[in-house]
């Protein structure tokens, strides 16, 4: 069963230099139907101003996928890690214990656009750590690419949650396909452009939950980006 969350429905943050989409209940959005998905927590879709960003901040037990769209992102934390992530980086971080950080556009005149996404951890209390790659996008073209598992493999970044995170870029006309173990669920988020996802028509921001199904067949009907979460049943 395939359920499409349509971009409009997101909860919506706003201030003088973040632009905020909510895929599920965060901050000041609360909706009781769309607290998460299986170990998905959070898809937030945030447009951050130039010159601004996240002052630091706390986490814990969470594991925390940052994906840029267009720009850069500047982040500093209390392991001591800088790095700037632009398109193509995948940042990991698991606040375990505790981690605090920020987030800043270095950029001077242009806008950044990312997905700062948040999985609950298999097993809480871990020490914090911090990783980042770098997946060129001819890896991400006309297929979907693995970029974080809970073993690293492929060359991913490793979180600490049974779940495995695919990006794939396309063009109108190509596609995908992922085989699902039974039980497995899924949630497929647009990026950008319009796909159809085993029949069901979905454009940029939409967000589909996965449930009894073992195949999953993606087509892009106009260029598109695409994260696909292969997740642990319901309830686990």
């Amino acid at each position: 069963m395939i359920t499409v969350r349509h971009s409009a429905a997101r909860g919506h943050y706003q201030n003088y230099w973040l632009d905020s989409r909510h895929s599920f209940s965060f901050g000041e959005y609360y909706d009781p139907q769309h607290l998460g998905f299986s170990a998905l927590r959070v898809i937030n879709e945030d447009i951050v101003k130039a010159g601004a960003g996240f002052p630091t901040h706390g986490h814990k037990d969470m594991e925390i996928i940052t994906y840029i769209l267009d720009g850069a992102l500047e982040h500093k934390d209390s392991l001591g890690t800088g790095s700037v992530i632009k398109p193509g980086d995948i940042q990991r971080m698991s606040a375990g214990t505790g981690i605090q950080h920020s987030e800043f556009n270095p950029q001077p005149n242009a806008d950044t656009k990312l997905l700062q996404i948040w999985l609950m951890p298999k097993v809480r209390g871990v020490a914090p750590s911090y990783e980042q790659i770098f997946v060129p996008e001819a890896d991400r073209s006309g297929k979907l690419k693995l970029v974080a598992s809970p073993d690293g493999r492929d060359g991913s970044v490793s979180i600490n949650q049974d779940a495995g995170l695919y990006a794939g870029i396309f063009k109108s006309g190509e596609g995908a396909s992922l085989t699902l173990a039974p039980s497995r669920t899924a949630w497929v988020q647009v990026a950008r452009g319009a796909v159809t996802l085993n029949g069901a028509a979905m454009s940029a921001g939409d967000g589909a939950a996965v449930k009894n199904e073992t195949a999953l067949e993606l087509k892009a009907t106009t260029d598109a980006e695409v994260l696909v979460f292969d997740l642990p049943p319901l309830g686990n």
